[in-house]
């Protein structure tokens, strides 16, 4: 099975799971009698293999008698539901291939699609691309077949929107529009270029209902290193342009509608963000990038046998069970974080949990956060800001 370059893996069997055990949700089963002796003690979970949907343009898997490929091509994103960095499933043992359009995968009830009595709605859903190909060498080198996928998948995004659909609801490239721009960042004196951001196009809202929104069409891109974007094959429509910066808390929002009709070459110039501030920054903890891979990942609970890839870099933080670690870690006293001599990487655990007291008893945990400040004004007022990267099932208290 071959998800990305870096995760790429011979997988267990359907048999595998079905004599494995079951562990803490029924996705997770440890292999105790695999077919392939190899995977003995490693965690199938079909979670491991999810994806941002910017990065899941083309997946799938290569058997070895005969060596045949068999790919799923997302060439456009357009259709699928809350922006680019939303994950969903992918693939996993069967073997099975998914292309998920709507999902309430790591979201929840926000992504579900809800209608009022006669609210009336169409999407044009894909078309996808089901790919199949095959060389005798890949029997040795099923790599072979990975790399002409992705060949084949950048032919299938450059042909986007294709030209054969008949669909009257289908938009053809000549109808479609375009916008572009220039994104800056002022959190000071002076504007500075957005590097590598987000921004893109999505039904009206909020700053970051993008997130949420999962009825319409989105069309995302990132700018380069000054600044610039180019969003291309838009379908006719009223939208808001959005955008998230890296390494900038918050959520822009253009103050204006972008209204696109067919042909239309809308250029919007130079656009400022300003992310939400009432002083300077005293302290900060991590750093605002929609992840939580910059703090501490600890390694799984030792019974379970970590699969390692050729490119380890994906084995760090889709492991099973990471979030038992706190508990070990933490036993009786919960984290404690000095700002100025503690290391957010080696010292800010990557996930809030609950403890485990024995006898399937959690009990609520509570960080503390230790600052000192030197000189403080009476008459001003300070700000916490947190940026959460995800919430399940919780509850967060500040005091």
């Amino acid at each position: 099975m071959a998800v990305t370059d870096e995760r790429q893996r011979v997988m267990p069997t359907e048999v595998d799971r079905k004599t494995g055990k079951v562990l803490d949700y029924k996705e997770a089963v440890l292999l105790t009698n695999p077919i392939n002796p190899d995977l003995k003690g490693e965690v199938d979970d079909k979670y491991f293999y999810a994806n941002n949907n910017e990065d899941d343009k083309v997946y799938g898997w290569v058997g070895a008698n005969p060596p045949v490929g068999f790919w799923m091509i997302n060439p456009s994103n357009e259709f699928r539901t809350a922006g680019p960095i939303r994950q969903d499933l992918t693939t996993h043992v069967g073997p099975t291939v998914l292309s998920v359009f709507v999902s309430t995968h790591y979201a929840g009830e926000d992504l579900a699609i809800k209608f009022q009595h006669g609210e009336p709605w169409k999407k044009v859903i894909g078309p996808v691309f089901v790919y199949l190909n095959s060389d005798p060498s890949a029997k040795a080198n099923p790599s072979i077949l990975w790399n002409d996928a992705k060949k084949r998948m950048n032919q299938e995004v450059a042909s986007w929107p294709y030209d054969f659909p008949v669909s009257k609801d289908y938009v053809k490239s000549n109808q479609r529009g375009r916008v572009s721009g220039q994104l800056f960042v002022n959190d000071s004196k002076q504007d500075v270029s957005a590097s590598n951001a987000y921004i893109g196009l999505a039904p009206p809202g909020e700053a970051g209902s993008w997130q949420r929104e999962n009825k319409g069409y989105q069309f995302w891109t990132k700018t380069n290193s000054s600044g610039n974007f180019i969003i291309e094959n838009i379908i006719p429509g009223k939208y808001n342009l959005y955008a998230t910066v890296p390494g900038y808390i918050g959520d822009y929002r253009y103050t204006s509608d972008v209204q696109v009709t067919p042909g239309s070459n809308i250029e919007l110039g130079s656009l400022v963000y300003k992310p939400p501030r009432n002083g300077a920054t005293l302290w900060e903890i991590g750093v605002p990038d929609r992840t939580a891979s910059e703090f501490f990942i600890p390694s799984p609970p030792p019974q379970y046998k970590v699969h390692k890839y050729q490119n380890d870099t994906e084995s760090k933080f889709r492991q099973y069970g990471l979030w038992k670690q706190y508990s070990v870690l933490y036993p009786e006293n919960d984290l404690v974080y000095n700002v100025g001599t503690s290391n957010y990487s080696r010292e800010w655990f990557f996930a809030q949990v609950t403890r485990n007291v024995g006898n399937n008893t959690y009990k609520d945990t509570t960080w503390k956060i230790i600052f000192n400040l030197a000189n403080v004004d009476n008459a001003s007022n300070y700000t916490l800001q947190l940026a959460l990267a995800a919430a399940h099932e919780a509850e967060l208290q500040v005091l």
